[in-house]
């Protein structure tokens, strides 16, 4: 192309959706090397202020992107064909369906050579010596790896702040929260520091910053992709999926993680659903323990959802879900169970945060047999919550029910949080949590259920996405209907 338009083209390279930038990279508009190159650049010009990544590996990085452009080149001197499309056969000599893409992982999970932090000051920082499932799993489908992006300590907040890295700010306004734990990817997603990203949800940690910086974000039902994170997960809770700005973005995604022939999330993903039944509710397992009012923003998208699924042709009506009010505590003992078990020397106990320390001493003063209970418990009250929803095709209620807060809000830290590192943090621990589960009820019990659910960010503050935040919906669905909601949010325009 004439070098005007190249400059031109240069410089608009993340506006591109995931799904343009792909073809651009396919069709050799674009190399492997100009889109990293483009993207580290935007990394190292907004990361400062935002704190999306921790850890940005440029030189391996560029490294990576020529290994796929000298691909690239190879491929096109030995085929006469389209060397991108797969022939029959052997698919050994065709480019990977994400050929140099960049995205990034959190740092919860392991990429070879690259320090896997947990988000923790009291773990001893070495390089991982080989890639996670997740990361191994991508990196086969040709993407490039710019980094690690910021997480809460251990992935166990609502909030992307720990005691080794600047907090992750959200991109529309940076004295709030991007959420967590994936909030450092979301950032970058939203920022545009990266096409799109992968994040792990254990109890809302790809919606809840999905949700907060304004992207479609999928968490797939249990056992469809693997989570990548090294830390236990007793009652399988996590779960990988994509970070997007639009629903065919996060299909494409979807199709590296789920590599099936019978699975084609991006060529299905514009078709239209059926009149589905959908029922609305904002009734949560937490108010019992933790009894919260939305705030008008969360309602308000609650309505700009409903009317927009009512416009598509689907039939929405109100659903009173009954939760057992054991519920809290009996999630709490689950998903905090892995942290007492984390090797960390006694030492270093004291570089933990208020919220872990607290978590880690009380999860290792448990017996097995109330952690057993407490799976048991879960257990049952996933078949009794499966159960209720299956009235419904489709579940509907906000994604939060609070606008996003400022950094240091839930863990008590003044000045909007300014005050890193969070050595200073007083909060109390109990409130801290507290305020996460007021702030996101409607995601954990989906993790329990082991249900695929999405995120979709339908309505802004102030009415427009250039001065207000984000605020969404959340729709979950029965087992296996990851395209379905993949095709709702595509049908309301996302």
């Amino acid at each position: 192309m004439p070098a005007a338009q190249s400059t031109v083209f240069m410089a608009e390279i993340h506006r591109l959706s995931a799904v343009q930038l792909r073809d651009s990279l396919r069709s050799g508009e674009l190399s492997a090397r100009e889109a990293t190159a483009h993207f580290l650049a935007r990394i190292a010009e907004r990361n400062p202020l935002l704190g999306a990544f921790v850890t940005v590996t440029a030189e391996q990085a560029m490294a990576d992107a020529g290994a796929a452009d000298a691909r690239y080149s190879r491929l096109r001197r030995g085929s006469g064909t389209d060397h991108a499309k797969h022939p029959a056969g052997d698919t050994s000599d065709v480019l990977p369906l994400l050929h140099g893409m960049p995205l990034a992982f959190k740092d919860l999970t392991d990429v070879a050579g690259v320090v896997t932090t947990h988000g923790s000051a009291a773990l001893e920082h070495k390089p991982a010596p080989a890639d996670g499932a997740l990361a191994a799993a991508l990196k086969a489908t040709g993407v490039i790896s710019l980094g690690k992006t910021q997480v809460p300590e251990f992935g166990l907040t609502a909030y992307s702040e720990n005691r080794i890295a600047p907090p992750s700010r959200n991109p529309h306004a940076p004295s709030r929260s991007s959420g967590g734990s994936s909030g450092g990817s979301a950032a970058a997603v939203a920022a545009g520091l990266l096409p799109f990203a992968p994040g792990t949800d254990g109890g809302g940690s790809i919606r809840i910053p999905a949700a907060a910086c304004g992207l479609v974000g999928l968490k797939p039902g249990r056992g469809l992709v693997p989570s990548g994170e090294s830390l236990g997960d007793p009652a399988g809770l996590v779960v990988a999926g994509p970070l997007a700005r639009s629903a065919a973005d996060a299909a494409l995604l979807m199709d590296a993680l789920v590599p099936s022939p019978r699975t084609g999330y991006l060529g299905a993903v514009t078709h239209e659903p059926r009149p589905l039944r959908i029922g609305l509710t904002l009734d949560s397992p937490w108010s019992a323990t933790f009894p919260f009012t939305p705030e008008p923003e969360a309602l308000a998208a609650l309505k700009a959802g409903r009317d927009m699924l009512e416009h598509a042709g689907h039939a929405v009506t109100e659903a009173a879900v009954r939760y057992d009010n054991r519920y809290a505590d009996a999630f709490t003992t689950a998903w905090t169970a892995a942290v007492g078990t984390a090797r960390i020397s006694p030492h270093r106990e004291a570089l933990l945060a208020p919220l872990t320390r607290t978590f880690r001493r009380r999860a290792q003063q448990r017996s097995a047999s109330k952690l057993n209970e407490s799976l048991a418990f879960l257990r049952q009250f996933q078949r009794d919550t499966v159960t209720q929803y299956g009235a419904w095709d489709l579940m509907l209620m906000p994604a939060l029910a609070q606008t996003p807060r400022p950094v240091g809000w839930f863990a008590g830290a003044t000045h909007g949080g300014e005050r890193w590192p969070a050595a200073a943090w007083a909060g109390d621990a109990d409130d801290d949590y507290r305020r996460q589960c007021e702030f996101a009820p409607w995601s954990s019990m989906v993790n329990v259920c082991g249900l695929p659910a999405i995120t979709i960010p339908v309505y802004w503050t102030g009415g427009q996405a250039a001065s207000g935040l984000p605020m969404g919906i959340q729709l979950v669905g029965p087992v296996g209907s990851e395209l379905l909601l993949l095709q709702v949010a595509a049908q309301l325009g996302f």
